[in-house]
């Protein structure tokens, strides 16, 4: 079994815009995400379940509003499902042990990383700087930071 989980304690400990972006498929205002400008190498975990979703080394500056990266660190992790709201047809991306709504993934990204922008709010990501993933249990990813 997995040791990222869906809790009911994680959920009472979300503010009120981690809650509506997480659990009732919200998106942040572009430019307002707290993690948007940040260049600090390390891991993006779903704030959540804890699961590591996106390194910095592919996170990239899009120009959209939101964080950007090119890729999951680890695809299991990550659900691309058909979104057809707002009268727009696009692949919402969630979590897959939290199921928590993360953003929406495009095929406008760097090409030479595969052409994908995983287009991600914030206030569903906690950042865990490289000097703290082994300690917080992410030093299997510590290879794939840059630094």
């Amino acid at each position: 079994m997995s040791k990222y989980i869906k809790s009911s304690d994680a959920i009472t400990n979300l503010t009120s815009e981690q809650y509506r972006v997480t659990q009732e498929n919200g998106t942040e205002r572009p430019w307002t995400g707290e993690l948007l400008e940040n260049t600090a190498p390390g891991i993006y975990v779903d704030v959540v379940s804890g699961e590591p979703l996106f390194a910095s080394a592919d996170k990239f500056d899009s120009g959209c509003g939101w964080p950007s990266f090119s890729k999951p660190i680890e695809a299991i992790n990550v659900n691309e499902l058909t979104d057809d709201t707002h009268g727009m047809l696009r692949t919402e991306v969630r979590s897959t042990h939290g199921d928590s709504h993360l953003g929406h993934v495009f095929p406008d990204g760097p090409i030479a990383q595969g052409g994908l922008r995983y287009c991600i709010n914030s206030a569903s990501l906690k950042f865990i700087h490289r000097d703290n993933m082994a300690d917080e249990g992410y030093e299997a990813y510590l290879a794939q930071v840059e630094g």
